[in-house]
């Protein structure tokens, strides 16, 4: 790999360990009475569209001419995040009262655009000394009105700051709008606007080591523990019952009959087969485009390689609330450092079937995963570029991850596959393939391959559902998602359940008679149902990630 290589791995895992915080300018957190403390604004969208992000400044704030963007790491630019510094000035235990921040003249343009915004619920994102704040930029008067072009529409120009510390460091904050100083956008007209700030300093006994406990306290309350803790024994029902049935089928229907091909071949071959016996001469037959099916098999043992160092990271404690900026990094690392593995596995058993080409081999592996991952992200890229979304990537960041592909993750994909072309592994089947192959009798249509796909779906669905909905409601909603604990022994159970489910499906597709069973096993433990989630958020009562809001004080705590 040389220098280089060694170089860009190091400036990776440089990256990685700096998005274990948001840095500030105060890398010890802390202060001094009146000492600088840094408040960097993040992004502005719809609250009903958390996914939907722009840069703060998109909206025509306040400008000083002295806003500076702070550097970020890949993780963060991965997640969209796009800290700059704001003109508010909240100087370490120093109070401010209405501080005039800038007093503008905006155009018809600029009220149409704060009216849109306020239209669709939008609210701010910032951090101060890493800490996030959250907060709406305006609000609807809808009281008394049934046609929406009656509706009036105000944008909050007094932003008030209740800054929490523990002797020299700051512990909690939070923002408050302002219902009593707005401004009126509900006409295209010319409007002048004194934007002003509040700082609130008070003591509190909260230690600084536990100021991030309170983002996560809304998925350990007792009740959605309860709804997890149900959804495990949900599951282990659903393990217990398939080790049963299972049990019942491979230790008293199938362990005499393979004794009797495993030891006397001769004898067995005299007995009247049926079902599965019946094409014992087939079922070891080498898979239809067995490159593929290598190419596939390593690269989900890649994948399920990085799930297993995601889960490692979270048991201990990286990806705590607010910090996903850890979670792409570490996505990007692990694969790149990962893909050894793919080459070793998909080239190995290439040459196991019997493969030839096994260059072509490491190829498709190469690409299987990447080639398709880097067609979306193409669309996804352009069409955020064409809506000025934080969701696109700048051209240093493409060209980051360009560099990583190319100087870690294929050096390495091409040791594991040289690695796995010497280790002369052979193909040992229990039993002797025929030298035709049989003709596979007609089956009725709920044993093709998709309404077995189907089939195998519904129960690994079934057994993870509820932590399903945690976790799409912390992706697209606004939920937070810590309890990584049961998060892994549903994973674990989703395995139980998934590679029991291939060998029941399995077993009865060989007891039909049909010898093809290899993609079909595949797909059935590739294939899992996941039917869209429709998360739904109020802006008056939401607990999780981002903040419960009471619509009367018009702000967005914790």
């Amino acid at each position: 790999m040389g220098r280089s290589g060694l170089a860009l791995v190091l400036a990776i895992l440089i990256s990685f360990h700096g998005t274990i915080l948001v840095r500030s300018d105060g890398s010890d957190h802390r202060y001094k009475e009146g000492d600088p403390v840094p408040l960097y604004a993040n992004k502005v969208g719809p609250f009903h569209n958390p996914s939907e992000t722009y840069r703060y400044f998109d909206l025509p704030f306040c400008v000083t001419g002295k806003e500076k963007e702070k550097t970020e790491a890949l993780g963060e630019v991965l997640n969209g995040d796009r800290l700059v510094s704001t003109p508010y000035e909240l100087n370490f235990r120093t109070e401010k009262d209405a501080k005039l921040v800038c007093s503008r003249k905006l155009t018809k343009e600029q009220v149409a655009q704060f009216r849109e915004a306020v239209k669709k619920d939008y609210y701010f994102q910032m951090y101060y000394d890493d800490l996030p704040i959250w907060g709406f930029i305006g609000t609807v008067d809808k009281e008394g009105k049934t046609d929406p072009s009656e509706y009036k529409y105000f944008l909050y120009k007094h932003i008030q700051f209740d800054i929490l510390y523990n002797k020299d460091r700051v512990v909690e904050i939070s923002a408050r709008m302002d219902p009593h100083s707005v401004v009126d956008l509900t006409e295209d007209k010319e409007v002048d606007v004194d934007f002003r700030y509040t700082a609130k300093w008070k003591e509190t006994d909260t230690s600084f080591e536990k100021r991030m406990e309170k983002y996560s306290q809304s998925s350990s309350l007792p009740h959605h523990l309860e709804i997890h803790w149900f959804s495990i024994i949900n599951s282990c029902v659903t393990v217990l019952l398939l080790t049963g049935f299972l049990a019942t089928i491979l230790m008293r229907v199938l362990k005499n009959d393979f004794m009797k091909y495993a030891q006397d071949e001769e004898a067995a071959d005299d007995q009247e087969e049926t079902g599965w016996k019946y094409i014992h001469g087939d079922v070891f037959r080498f898979p239809k485009h067995k490159s593929l099916f290598a190419a596939s098999l390593g690269s989900g043992t890649q994948l399920f390689t990085l799930t297993i160092f995601i889960f490692m990271l979270a048991l201990v404690g990286v990806f705590y609330p607010y910090n996903r900026g850890a979670l792409f990094t570490a996505l990007v690392v692990i694969y790149a450092l990962t893909s050894g593995i793919a080459g070793y596995t998909a080239t190995s058993f290439y040459i196991q079937l019997e493969g030839s080409n096994w260059v072509r081999n490491l190829l498709l592996t190469g690409c299987l995963f990447c080639g398709p991952l880097f067609l979306m992200f193409c669309f996804l890229n352009t069409v955020a570029i064409v809506y000025s979304a934080t969701a696109a990537l700048p051209f240093g960041t493409i060209l980051v991850i360009v560099l990583i592909w190319t100087l870690v993750t294929s050096p390495l994909l091409v040791l594991g596959g040289i690695a796995g072309k010497n280790s002369k592994s052979e193909f040992q089947a229990p039993v002797r393939t025929t030298k035709y192959p049989r003709e596979i009798p007609p089956l009725p249509w709920y044993r093709s391959t998709l309404p077995q796909m189907a089939m195998a779906g519904f129960l690994p669905f079934s057994a993870i559902y509820i932590e399903l909905y945690y976790i799409f409601a912390s992706v697209w909603g606004h939920r937070i998602y810590t309890i990584y604990s049961i998060l892994f022994i549903v994973f674990i159970i989703l395995l139980i359940v998934t590679a029991f489910i291939t060998v029941a499906l399995t077993y009865f597709q060989l007891a039909a008679e049909d010898h093809e069973w290899w993609w079909r096993s595949f797909h059935n433990t590739s294939f899992l149902v996941f039917p869209r989630d429709q998360v739904t958020t109020n802006r008056d009562t939401i607990s999780g990630c981002r903040p419960s809001i009471r619509k009367r004080s018009y702000s967005i705590n914790i």
